[in-house]
């Protein structure tokens, strides 16, 4: 649970009401842990976030333009960049990563910060598609074998 989002508070929390009936549970559990994140748990999870980078063969120019954004950033708000682009195409994602790292320069820090922890919601969201989705396949463990939903019958 702490990949999907670095709150203790809220993995222990997600992690604590297994087993779930069903993802859609499992999901609305996420989403209800962080909306209750506490600010040093919001530090927290941010702390142990990464900012957003762009797929492997990316143009240079928008590497480096996402290198420079992305310390500026850290400077101004004291954490990394977080931001969801599961809705966006890959070669969308420079455009959509760097237009939102300027916009979003612009904010007064409890603006950025309530912004970031919508983005942590979403990402943490995108991270546990993601290890259902893994747990669920033919080559993982399945999801009832390691107590995240109910055994169904």
């Amino acid at each position: 649970m702490l990949h999907c989002c670095g709150s203790l508070r809220w993995a222990h929390r997600v992690a604590a009401h297994r087993p779930y009936p069903d993802p859609d549970a499992l999901f609305a559990a996420a989403d209800e842990a962080s909306y209750d994140l506490s600010q040093r748990d919001l530090s927290e999870a941010l702390a142990a976030e990464s900012s957003a980078e762009l797929e492997h063969g990316a143009p240079y120019a928008a590497l480096l333009a996402l290198d420079a954004a992305h310390a500026e950033y850290e400077r101004k708000f004291g954490h990394a960049f977080v931001i969801c682009l599961d809705r966006h195409p890959p070669e969308e994602q420079a455009d959509q990563l760097l237009g939102a790292i300027r916009r979003r320069m612009g904010h007064e820090v409890d603006e950025e910060r309530s912004i970031s922890a919508d983005e942590l919601r979403r990402v943490a969201q995108s991270r546990l598609r993601d290890l259902t989705r893994w747990l669920t396949s033919p080559d993982g463990l399945t999801a009832t074998e390691i107590g995240l939903f109910a055994p169904v019958g």
